[in-house]
């Protein structure tokens, strides 16, 4: 599992983004603790720390799902997805 790390990311798009992953998604701090996003209380506990100005500043995520992974890239990459 490799960590994507998230800059400038809007927070209600990338908690939509969060509900369609099939696996765990983790919050991994710089300290090395790791926050299950799938729990709306680490989500709550986890990204307050992170967020400024309404957008998370810096992150860095985990997902057991590879495909989880690579939508979660792309969602870091190009934003989200177009219907």
């Amino acid at each position: 599992m490799a960590l994507i790390e998230l800059h400038d990311v809007n927070v209600p798009e990338f908690l939509r983004e969060l509900e369609s992953c099939k696996g765990p998604v983790y919050l991994v701090t710089r300290e090395g603790d790791r926050l299950n996003l799938k729990s709306k209380l680490c989500q709550l506990v986890g990204l307050t720390q992170l967020i400024e100005g309404g957008k998370i500043a810096e992150a860095f995520v985990e997902c057991e799902d590879p495909e989880d992974e690579t939508n979660l890239f792309r969602f870091n990459l190009f934003g989200k997805k177009e219907s």
